[in-house]
């Protein structure tokens, strides 16, 4: 079938390491970590005051003039997915309507977006006022909130926070009229979006699609939740760049960011038509669901995360030994990467002893939604330069994680990639690629 699978001829991505893949991935090779003390709001109340977060942009610069007061309905995670999507496009060599509207190259109705999306909070400083209103004796009262609080937001507002507006807004933007869809499946969701652009441009239903996932973690409300739960790491606060430790002994949990990453995915022969570059192509993707009733993590065997590579071997019709790189999702808390490594080595038997891994949240944080397609990103990245970066805060393997993580960069021909991800619910998602070059 790997005939007849898409090749990726764009790649976009904003991260704590940069505004694109190209930061990205040199941050990448230059051991650089974008984690820090959170900035976005006062963390001074929090177990965990450590986050990953994008540098400074303005929206405006993303979006056509005349398009510029739709950015006044865009939440955060809406204006990452827009930034890295302009990249995406323009780094395929495809004009849209927002890039040139008079020199078009893509066919509308022929071009899909699959995009993955996270619970998108909202700000509490527009949510405060209508908040204050509904207040009896101290506490949240409904009815008040229904007669006298909601009014004091704006009628548009709940658009700003709608999970498919990521997809809406680039869609629209771009003039996207193909398939759509929205994914929300958490930390998988980017690499389950992928798997769906791949199935569409298969079928033939269209023979571009831009895939993907963005989401913003740094917020008040999404970093107490992840507190409470007792995923993030707590006892690095004065140590920023040390407290994402995936598949360490030293790790104490997962530090959280914002990013989001686009893929454009092409028919083969629609790519030779135009000369496109060809970064990578998929070879196979799989996906699977194992629920732990300790909803907090993922089930102890990592079932759902061998059934996935599984299903993606035998789509790419490759066996273990012929990976070349393994990008796992890694988050630092102990208990998962343990679950995660024994699911990787479920599905690759003993061949998984000498295949090089490479853990990216360490330097990039957990991105939630977005988390998937940066690390396909970063494949394509190392599929080009042939380069494997030195694996950071991964100093003391886990004793019962067992994967072949260096400290050390590494150089050598890629042909074959791994990337896999899950969520605490249960989904789980892999990709591999292929080098085409």
């Amino acid at each position: 079938m790997t005939e007849q699978m898409p090749v990726i001829t764009g790649l976009g991505a904003i991260t704590p390491l940069g505004l694109s893949y190209k930061d990205l991935w040199q941050g990448l090779c230059d051991g650089k970590c974008g984690i820090d003390r959170i900035t976005a709001f006062d963390p001074a109340g929090f177990t965990c005051q450590i986050a990953g977060q994008v540098p400074e942009f303005k929206i405006r610069d993303y979006v056509p003039k005349s398009m510029r007061k739709t950015t006044k309905l865009m939440s955060r995670d809406i204006e990452l997915a827009v930034v890295a999507a302009d990249e995406a496009f323009k780094d395929a060599g495809l004009t849209t309507k927002a890039i040139d509207e008079a020199n078009i190259t893509i066919n509308p109705e022929r071009t899909a977006i699959i995009f993955g999306a996270g619970l998108i909070s909202c700000d509490l400083v527009e949510l405060a006022p209508a908040v204050a209103k509904s207040i009896t004796d101290g506490k949240f009262d409904i009815k008040k909130w229904g007669a006298e609080g909601i009014e004091h937001l704006t009628p548009l507002w709940l658009l700003k926070y709608l999970p498919n507006m990521p997809a809406c807004h680039v869609g629209i933007i771009h003039d996207i009229q193909g398939p759509s869809n929205s994914i929300t499946c958490a930390e998988a969701a980017s690499q389950l979006a992928i798997g769906e652009a791949l199935q569409i441009i298969v079928r033939g239903s269209a023979d571009v699609a831009l895939a993907g996932g963005g989401e913003a973690k740094v917020n008040p409300l999404i970093m107490l939740r992840q507190c409470l739960n007792k995923r993030a790491a707590t006892e690095y606060n004065d140590n920023p760049k040390d407290g994402c430790r995936p598949f360490d002994a030293d790790a104490k949990g997962s530090v959280f960011g914002e990013a989001a990453g686009c893929l454009v995915l092409e028919r083969l022969e629609n790519a030779k038509q135009r000369s496109a570059k060809v970064h990578a192509q998929i070879a196979g993707a799989g996906a699977s669901c194992s629920i732990n009733a300790q909803y907090e993590h993922l089930e102890p065997d990592g079932k759902g995360v061998q059934y996935a590579i599984e299903s993606a071997l035998e789509q790419a019709k490759i066996k273990p030994e012929q990976l070349d790189l393994i990008i796992p999702h890694g988050t630092g808390i102990p208990q998962d990467d343990i679950a995660e490594a024994r699911g990787i080595r479920g599905a690759l038997g003993s061949a998984v002893d000498k295949i090089p891994v490479f853990p990216t949240k360490s330097m990039i944080s957990n991105t939630g939604a977005a988390g998937g397609a940066i690390d396909v990103i970063t494949a394509c990245c190392a599929i080009k330069d042939g380069i494997i970066p030195a694996a950071k805060n991964c100093d003391n393997i886990n004793k019962d994680c067992k994967l072949n993580i260096s400290g050390k960069k590494v150089n050598k021909e890629i042909n074959y990639v791994l990337c896999c991800s899950y969520t605490y619910g249960g989904q789980t998602a892999a990709i591999i690629l292929k080098n085409e070059n």
